[in-house]
């Protein structure tokens, strides 16, 4: 492909910064957007592009964000945002039932209106710029990448909300891409398993490694280019479209 305008939510970094160092690898200009300021503007400072603030729950800062990967500026070819990757989001614990009571609905509400109503958020705004752009020789006018986790399929005790907001973006990812088809619009979404991001860079060694180990082959944690990789592919191949692709090792999470 050549090189286009390209956008990552929550791009500063683990799998949202190594998909934007593959796509500015490949030639393709990225606006990293984050509420981390302080990293992104670190990142684009070491690969290049653009960073903007952005919080995918609120639907001027992505307008906002979007706008900035269209604008005559932003670098690619064909004219318009033509790449969208959304790797924002937040992982949530706790079981339903409680020592004190019922779970809190305020950390259901949360978990949900950034995993899941972030990414309809981020998919709307990136669509309707990209209905505009000029189709390539393939009649493509954008790809949309969303993120999910195995966790939507076989999620643990202690994961309802988790679970939930990400089964909701498995389940949005057909129909979304029948929806957009008529306009040469992909959406694809990747479900990671357990991959070496900064939330479990915060568990010991020993930790890591036996949840490594859990993983039928290869048996380590990925690591986030792996998902990059798989980024980048999806955008290079325009017969991907409407699926979940599954990134685990073969994974298949227990109970607990």
């Amino acid at each position: 492909m050549k090189p286009e305008s390209a956008i990552v939510f929550g791009g500063a970094s683990g799998l949202g910064e190594a998909t934007a160092r593959r796509l500015v690898g490949a030639g393709h200009k990225v606006v990293v957007a984050d509420l981390n300021e302080e990293k992104g503007i670190e990142l684009v400072g070491e690969i290049g592009g653009t960073f903007v603030k952005a919080d995918v729950t609120d639907e001027e800062s992505v307008r906002e964000a979007i706008a900035e990967a269209a604008g005559p500026g932003a670098g690619g070819t064909s004219g318009g945002v033509r790449i969208c990757v959304n790797c924002a989001g937040v992982g949530a614990a706790g079981r339903i039932v409680q020592k004190d009571g019922a779970a809190p609905l305020e950390g259901y509400q949360w978990a949900i209106n950034i995993n899941l109503m972030g990414t309809i958020n981020v998919l709307r705004l990136a669509a309707e710029s990209m209905v505009g752009n000029e189709p390539d020789d393939q009649g493509q006018r954008g790809v949309c990448i969303n993120t999910a986790s195995i966790a939507a399929y076989d999620g643990q005790i202690g994961q309802t909300a988790y679970a939930a907001s990400k089964g909701g973006v498995v389940g949005l990812t057909l129909p979304a891409a029948r929806d957009l088809s008529r306009h040469g619009v992909r959406v694809m979404t990747i479900a990671p398993g357990l991959f070496d991001t900064p939330l479990l860079a915060l568990l010991p060694e020993p930790a890591r490694k036996a949840l490594g180990e859990t993983i039928p082959f290869p048996s380590r944690l990925g690591v986030p280019d792996e998902f990059g990789a798989l980024a980048l592919h999806i955008v290079d191949n325009v017969m991907l479209n409407g699926e979940v692709i599954r990134l685990d090792g073969a994974l298949r999470m227990a109970p607990k």
